[in-house]
């Protein structure tokens, strides 16, 4: 290195550290410059970071109640399903009863016709039967008279004996039938 006339070296160590002055005016700046910060600065910077934490805390607790909501909802439909299952089963078996009373009024009505129809016809059977005796009364004594009229070989003229002749012969015939079985 070459020096100029007047010029001093300046120690290598004395480069690093600052002269005195420096270090007074860098920490008047660095106070003033922290009195600023402390006074217009952190105010405004704590108010928004206060701000954002409310508004995240706050979206958190808004979060938290339609959360909060949603699962009261989700109960409420698991509890209305329910209750519509429950009800669409005792609707199921109450139709099932239902119909069921509906088969056996429809058997018992078609048992009481079927009697009924039994009963009519028993009685018109029971009414031909005794319309079939008494027709074949009056053909087996008009028979039997004529039978008579011819062994006999008189007319039996008298209706009313020949009549009362015939009955008996009947009933006693009836009769014998009904012992013989």
């Amino acid at each position: 290195m070459i020096l100029a006339e007047g010029e001093q070296t300046v120690p290598s160590w004395r480069l690093l550290v600052p002269m005195p002055s420096e270090i007074i005016w860098s920490f008047i700046f660095l106070v003033i410059f922290a009195l600023v910060f402390m006074k217009f600065i952190l105010p405004r910077l704590t108010a928004v970071l206060d701000e954002r934490s409310e508004k995240i805390e706050g979206g958190l607790r808004k979060a938290e109640q339609v959360q909060e909501q949603v699962d009261q909802l989700k109960n409420d439909q698991e509890q209305e399903l329910a209750a519509a299952r429950q009800e669409a089963a005792s609707i199921r078996e109450k139709a099932r009863a239902d119909g069921q009373k509906i088969v056996d009024e429809a058997r018992s009505r078609a048992e009481a016709e079927s009697e009924r129809v039994l009963a009519a016809g028993r009685q018109q059977l029971s009414a031909e039967r005794i319309s079939a005796s008494t027709e074949l009364r009056g053909e087996v004594g008009s028979l039997a008279s004529d039978l008579a009229s011819k062994i006999v070989g008189e007319s039996l003229t008298d209706d009313e004996r020949s009549r009362r002749v015939i009955d008996r012969f009947l009933d006693d015939l009836e009769s014998s039938q009904t012992t013989t079985r």
